[in-house]
């Protein structure tokens, strides 16, 4: 199968905004443009302004937008977004047999039904057995590794739940995560993110024939070149795959407000956004839903903040390790101010909370330096460590 070339002149325009999770306005030859973002998943270690994305002219008439994107660069590597060529992508991978251990296997039909499910890919080999096959893009990743989701995906989870069962009334089925970054040594489902659905993963991964390969692009978008198959390190997942661990909560405060805080008394907070770095051993998940709520009996520092604040994001980051500190002292380096003696009484730190005058989830050094390092690239040694 020669894969069809999949766009006529492509663009290069640079990032503005994200108003809605379809749309994106960028610069293109000095113009605003609006243009359709074909990929829903949340982005943020990747919209940063003034980014290069790459799109096509896509007229149609009456839409709102003009032009599509298909891309996005990230350290100067090209990475694709358009999630309508998935298929595509995989059937190119399968029929040119560019995917270890799956050379037996063509393509028969896309779209297949079984059930209430909708696969991606009917396969089959000499023998006419049937190989049901999910496709899923990935465009979250670190410098070596890469996760998905990127968010809460229920529908992905009975997916995984629908695809064990299958196996057992005798299909093969299985996963192909094209990982759109060439540089991804590990892949990982984002317990961060989604701790339902990797426990779901963790449990019936064995039974499914997945790969994760780690795809690279040109800048023309045409066809990618497979790099490798990711590792994957089940014994590292089940260990950090637990509700513990660390957390940043995004806070804005929109006015000069002062407020009692306990028994430390009245304390100042300018406008801003203000990030709180803590921890919990168990329960996480109900640690945050805790502090995103407004009424309730104050008993943290935050609480008190969180009464005259709204709520920006609540970041999870679970861990074996306790990265409280270390998370605080990550944050004091890129942070404009620090609450001297705000959350951290039982440490040695002279701050959990700090400032920064714009909303940080669209800031470089945050979802880098801090989110994506503390996630994903300090494990880069743990799970490289282990070998298949």
């Amino acid at each position: 199968i020669y894969m069809k070339v999949l766009y006529e002149n492509v663009q290069v325009a640079t990032f503005v905004e994200r108003p809605n999770r379809f749309v994106v306005h960028l610069e293109l030859q000095g113009q605003i443009i609006v243009a359709h973002l074909p990929n829903p998943g949340r982005m943020w270690e990747l919209l940063f302004v003034g980014v290069k994305m790459y799109v096509v002219h896509h007229p149609k008439e009456g839409a709102k937008t003009q032009y599509r994107v298909i891309g996005i660069e990230r350290d100067g590597v090209p990475i694709m977004l358009d999630t309508n060529y998935c298929n595509d992508m995989a059937e190119y991978m399968i029929e040119e047999q560019l995917i270890p251990g799956w050379e037996e296997w063509r393509v028969v039909r896309r779209e297949y039904t079984v059930g209430h499910s909708r696969f991606d890919l009917l396969l089959t080999n000499d023998k006419e057995e049937r190989f049901l096959l999910e496709v899923k893009s990935c465009t979250l990743f670190g410098d070596q590794g890469a996760m998905f989701p990127d968010a809460v995906t229920e529908r992905g989870r009975k997916h995984l739940l629908h695809l064990q069962e299958l196996q057992q009334e005798g299909y093969r089925t299985g996963i192909l995560f094209l990982v759109q970054w060439e540089r991804a040594l590990w892949f990982s489902p984002d317990f961060h993110t989604d701790l339902e659905f990797t426990k779901t993963f963790i449990e019936v991964a064995p039974q499914l024939d997945w790969k994760a390969m780690a795809l690279q692009w040109t800048s023309d978008f045409n066809r990618p070149k497979v790099v490798r198959e990711c590792l994957y390190n089940d014994g590292a997942v089940r260990r950090e795959a637990e509700d513990r661990g660390d957390y940043l909560m995004v806070l804005q405060v929109e006015e000069p407000v002062t407020v009692t805080i306990g028994s430390k008394g009245d304390m100042h907070f300018t406008p801003g956004y203000y990030i709180y770095v803590g921890s919990a051993k168990a329960n996480l998940e109900k640690r945050i839903e805790r502090h995103k709520r407004k009424r309730k009996q104050k008993h943290w520092h935050l609480d008190y903040l969180r009464s005259v604040s709204t709520v920006v994001a609540a970041l999870p980051i679970r861990s074996s390790s306790d990265l409280e500190c270390e998370l605080a002292k990550a944050m004091k380096e890129i942070s404009v101010d620090e609450v001297k003696g705000f959350g951290c009484s039982d440490c040695h730190c002279t701050s959990h909370l700090f400032k920064m005058d714009a909303n940080p989830i669209h800031d470089e050094r945050f979802m880098i330096e801090v989110v994506e390092h503390f996630r994903m690239n300090r494990l880069n040694e743990a799970i490289l460590d282990f070998q298949k």
